[in-house]
């Protein structure tokens, strides 16, 4: 999937044009080979993979999208390439590029270095829409997610802090197989609940809170998304209330998922069932964004996002209804945009579980 990716680039290139990505998440969707340094430099006709001796080796064992070449002094070697390759337009990605950095590029190549945005959009546009690999190894980080979920269940007792069970989690996910973590795990109860993205603490559950779970695994470099509200013990009318209410807009959003559909409608979906419901100014997030190489990627579904969704993209659904110093609920899955609707790719149950 990455020679097909640098192929669709090297179509928009021009044969005097090139193309320098050197940004983790985009130099990983290229060659799926993540490090923490190294640029990916294309043309019409070819395409290089520059990096240090210290991924050298196993670049050249693992990358078959790009031409693998030693780099010592990297903005020689580009510029080097420039002048072999007959270059006289360079871009760059300009979200990701620090103007430090532009203005050392600027100065070693000029005056070809382009302030185009072009390939910014073009790579996002690509990214949005996942290949059935990358559908693949999304639903297998989902699954690692799904079996944390129904461990975890049986262990969360009175008593035990956030911070305990965040870590139980994540070594378990871990056992499973995962890479890693998508993001540092979200577990909190009570009051630190209303907290979208509240931090474990040593806060102990008690009977009544509501305990929130933010998690995600990492499987091929691929990121899973998935927030579960439980509650212990007994709750109030209450927040039965509120769970409910935040479940019906989660469901009526997911309903509404098909391609040709405005990513700012979806929101509004949810956010007038939650609004309507009497809880205006308490949802105060995005009802979602994609999912893929990174945990947070374009589009969004937001009140600002004029993105039309199509075929292929991976979107989380998560609203949340948070009552400042008291609790929150947030329910979120991941689906799978299809022909005429949307997978949810979320196994674990969303009815209302009290431990």
């Amino acid at each position: 999937m990455q020679k097909q990716a640098v192929e669709i680039l090297q179509k928009e290139l021009a044969d005097d044009q090139a193309l320098l990505v050197m940004s983790i998440p985009n130099r990983f969707y290229l060659t799926g080979f993540e490090t923490s340094d190294g640029y990916v430099f294309i043309t019409k006709k070819k395409a290089v993979f520059l990096i240090d001796f210290r991924y050298v080796e196993k670049a050249r064992q693992t990358v078959k999208s790009c031409e693998v070449m030693l780099s010592s002094s990297p903005l020689e070697e580009i510029k080097g390439l420039c002048d072999e390759l007959g270059v006289r337009e360079l871009f760059v990605e300009s979200e990701y590029v620090s103007v430090e950095l532009f203005g050392r590029l600027r100065e070693k190549t000029a005056p070809i270095i382009s302030e185009s945005n072009k390939f910014d959009e073009i790579i996002r546009e690509m990214r949005s829409v996942k290949c059935e690999k990358e559908l693949s190894l999304i639903k297998q980080a989902q699954k690692m997610t799904d079996e944390t979920f129904n461990y975890i269940l049986g262990r969360i007792t009175e008593g035990r802090t956030e911070r305990d069970i965040m870590l139980d989690m994540e070594f378990y996910m871990r056992r499973l197989g995962s890479e890693g973590v998508s993001f540092d795990f979200i577990v909190v109860s009570g009051k630190n609940s209303s907290l979208p993205h509240g931090v474990p603490t040593d806060k102990k559950v008690q009977k009544g809170d509501f305990l929130t779970m933010d998690f995600g695994a990492v499987v091929g470099g691929y990121h899973s998304d998935m927030t579960r509200t439980v509650a212990i013990g007994e709750v109030s009318q209450e927040q039965k209330q509120v769970y409910d209410t935040v479940l019906k807009a989660q469901t009526e959003a997911i309903k509404a998922v098909r391609p040709g559909v405005v990513c700012k409608d979806i929101d509004r979906i949810a956010r007038d069932i939650i609004y309507s419901a009497g809880y205006e100014g308490c949802f105060g997030h995005g009802l979602g964004h994609s999912v893929g190489v990174e945990i947070h990627e374009r589009p969004n579904f937001n009140t600002r996002c004029d993105i039309i969704l199509k075929k292929g993209t991976i979107m989380t659904v998560e609203p949340g209804i948070y009552l400042e110093n008291r609790f929150g609920v947030r329910i979120e899955d991941m689906v799978w945009v299809t022909d005429d609707g949307c997978i949810d790719i979320t196994e674990s149950p969303k009815e209302l579980i009290q431990l």
